[in-house]
């Protein structure tokens, strides 16, 4: 009996807050980056085929695009569409609007195509250029997107984030030393503590190549590619590092912790390496992109933490899919894929049996398909 007037009392007296808790849809630990800042890559059906048979579950697009998400419908691939950080403005102003966005970038692709989570924004906090107008409307854009989707009945399947950049840490290294910046954290912790009461994890950008582009003299390139290398060691947690990447993982975690937020999940939504770059971009080019997505799949595939949070698996999406010939700034923005833009491999990941890169300009259009196919197969055991 004190037992069910304890259960009353708790009922009537607290506030009960009309809270959805979602859990991220992540198959395995890998996923990759579609980006479509091109005009010559494969259309959304043939990127479908080639997902499909290499068995990529998870996969982020930076829009809503209609004709991806139709060709999208019935593949069985988890999505993550992207609000642009255009519109951030207009969504910050109210629910309203957030549930036209809604409805017509997403609902209405429910649940034929696996839209599981919006990514609201892209690296908003910690530019250069200090706090910004997006940085005042990202928090209220991210809630009511949020509360859009509850209005919606779509919060128990569709995760709100936003990703960031390194740029949102004040220091890194070590990787207990990680904190966030004074000029974001106040624009930061309202973010994670929504984020906290609906269960989003914190997304990060963790770009070891453009570590080791900004001080080639410092950084060890083992290091950076996940080679043989000395590592580096953290005196506070007394912990050894032989990768970069974990190092970023963990500096993210340390900076969670200080924060307030330790038990907030970490996932990298971008990595990769650049196949081909400017003459000052150090480290950018084929074998260095290979080496890195080789050892990165490596790494990935045991589905091991990192040594400062060693029992949760680090999940990651790769970036990019292709090549893409429209992005502006330097060569290595168009140079990630891990395809170029005719569907062949952009390079030996690994595997036997490989599609040379220039094999379908000799082969002709007539086999685009098969390579299509070839390719994928042998990067099939990416994301086993």
């Amino acid at each position: 009996m004190m037992r069910f007037i304890f259960f009353f009392v708790l009922l009537f007296c607290f506030p009960i807050f009309n809270v959805v808790v979602v859990q991220a849809k992540f198959t395995g630990t890998y996923g990759v980056n579609y980006g479509r800042i091109a005009d010559n890559i494969p259309s959304p059906e043939s990127v479908v085929t080639l997902l499909k048979a290499a068995k990529i579950r998870n996969i982020r697009i930076y829009d809503a695009d209609a004709n991806v998400l139709r060709a999208f419908s019935g593949s069985g691939i988890e999505i993550i569409v992207g609000l642009g950080n255009e519109f951030l403005t207009d969504i910050s102003i109210s629910e309203d609007r957030a549930i036209e966005w809604i409805k017509q970038n997403v609902q209405q692709y429910l649940p034929g195509t696996l839209i599981g989570g919006i990514a609201v924004g892209n690296e908003i906090l910690g530019s250069d250029g200090g706090p910004s107008e997006l940085w005042e409307v990202l928090n209220p854009a991210v809630r009511n997107v949020y509360n859009a989707l509850n209005r919606l009945g779509l919060a128990g399947r569709v995760e709100v984030s936003s990703p960031h950049s390194e740029a949102v840490f004040a220091t890194t290294y070590p990787p207990s030393a990680g904190t966030f910046k004074e000029s974001v954290a106040p624009y930061m912790r309202p973010l994670l503590e929504f984020f906290a009461q609906i269960g989003t994890p914190f997304y990060i950008n963790a770009y070891p190549f453009l570590a080791y582009k900004s001080d080639p003299e410092h950084i060890d390139m083992n290091y950076a590619l996940f080679l043989k290398n000395a590592g580096t060691y953290d005196a506070k947690t007394k912990l050894h590092y032989d990768n970069m990447f974990d190092a970023m993982v963990d500096a993210a975690y340390a900076a969670l912790e200080k924060a307030g937020f330790d038990r907030m999940e970490v996932i990298v939504s971008e990595t990769g390496w650049a196949s081909k770059g400017d003459q000052n971009e150090a480290g950018a080019n084929l074998k260095n992109a290979r080496t890195y997505n080789r050892n990165l799949r490596k790494r990935l595939l045991k589905k091991k933490g990192t040594p400062y949070r060693p029992r949760r698996a680090v999940k990651a999406y790769v970036f990019a899919l292709f090549n893409e010939n429209l992005k502006p700034g330097p060569l290595s923005e168009r140079n990630f894929g891990l395809f170029k833009a005719d569907g062949s491999v952009s390079y030996d990941v690994g595997f036997t049996g490989l599609v040379p890169s220039d094999a379908t300009s000799i082969l002709g259009s007539a086999n685009l398909f098969k390579i299509l196919v070839v390719s994928v197969i042998c990067v099939v055991s990416l994301i086993v």
